[in-house]
């Protein structure tokens, strides 16, 4: 069992906790995940590694409760356990295996969406920690879904918030603030992008248009079982198949397809709504009504 060490809501729907995972924080590296698992019967779910302390041998996980498992999570108090934490899965950001001082003279650019925000700290802070000066854009509808900024004023060199309401920060996409960011004359070599899958295919083709060199994408969000074996996580990258769990996360974000990614992320969509509603539904739900498929 993994016990919950810390658990904290951050905004209205996304939720954070430090797990006691000894091994998993003795050798985790930003950009990799980790598969969660509430009981013998629940269900896999990959998260992607928020932050880690090796010396006090806890793991942070940030997750939006979208699923029937994830909902349960957000139940979970600090004291409560997991089954299991099984990590760290995954290739670690391609970014820490380049030579120091090389990565020291490079422009770098984050860019996050909402929970991305999560998965884009772990590496602002390793380049924070090791003297490379990074700048990082997060968007969110609204200012209350923002999360981890003071975090990440702390680690980058420039913070730009940005909200599609304008309520604070930069008013509009984060695709706005790239380009007004460009329009004044910062020229980036690198952008980081993570967050929802449509965020990242226009924020690929905004770097595309702003020639910066290299763009590099997490496409986290279409993993399922996390090993390789369902092959749910299947995306082509210039054409050629890679698996997002055991080749990725991170791919070239000129290269991968996008429009097929998003339409491999509904495969589940069905199993996950009669999940929900069975969830919802409790000791009343007998799927019989021949709408949730609980009867097939």
């Amino acid at each position: 069992m993994y016990k919950i060490k810390k658990a904290e809501q951050l905004s209205a729907n996304i939720y954070l906790m430090d797990v006691e995972a000894p091994r998993v924080a003795g050798h985790c590296l930003p950009g990799q995940f980790v598969i969660v698992k509430m009981d013998e019967k629940g269900e896999r779910i990959p998260l992607t590694i928020c932050d880690y302390d090796r010396e006090a041998g806890t793991v942070t996980i940030v997750f939006q409760p979208v699923g029937a498992s994830t909902r349960k999570f957000a139940e979970l108090k600090e004291g409560d356990s997991f089954r299991d934490f099984t990590g760290p899965l995954g290739c670690p950001s391609e970014l820490l295996e380049e030579d120091l001082d090389e990565l020291k003279g490079k422009k770098i650019l984050f860019v996050g969406g909402g929970v991305g925000a999560a998965p884009v700290y772990p590496q602002v802070k390793w380049m924070h920690e090791h003297g490379v000066d990074v700048d990082v854009i997060i968007g969110a509808k609204t200012k209350d879904l923002l999360i981890l900024e003071e975090e990440m004023k702390e680690a980058a060199a420039g913070y730009y918030p940005c909200t599609d309401d304008g309520s604070y920060g930069f008013g509009g996409m984060v695709t706005g603030k790239m380009e007004e960011l460009a329009a004044e004359g910062r020229n980036y070599d690198i952008c980081v992008i993570i967050g929802p899958m449509i965020m990242m295919k226009f924020g690929a083709l905004t770097a595309k248009k702003l020639d910066i060199p290299r763009c590099i994408v997490s496409m986290n969000p279409i993993m399922v079982d996390g090993t390789g074996m369902c092959g749910a996580c299947r995306v082509l990258v210039h054409d050629a198949v890679k698996f997002a769990c055991v080749d990725g996360p991170d791919f070239d974000g000129y290269g991968v397809d996008f429009d097929a990614a998003m339409k491999r992320q509904t495969m589940y969509k069905d199993q996950e709504q009669r999940a929900i509603l069975k969830l919802e539904e409790g000791d009343t739900h007998h799927g019989g009504c021949g709408e949730c498929g609980g009867d097939r």
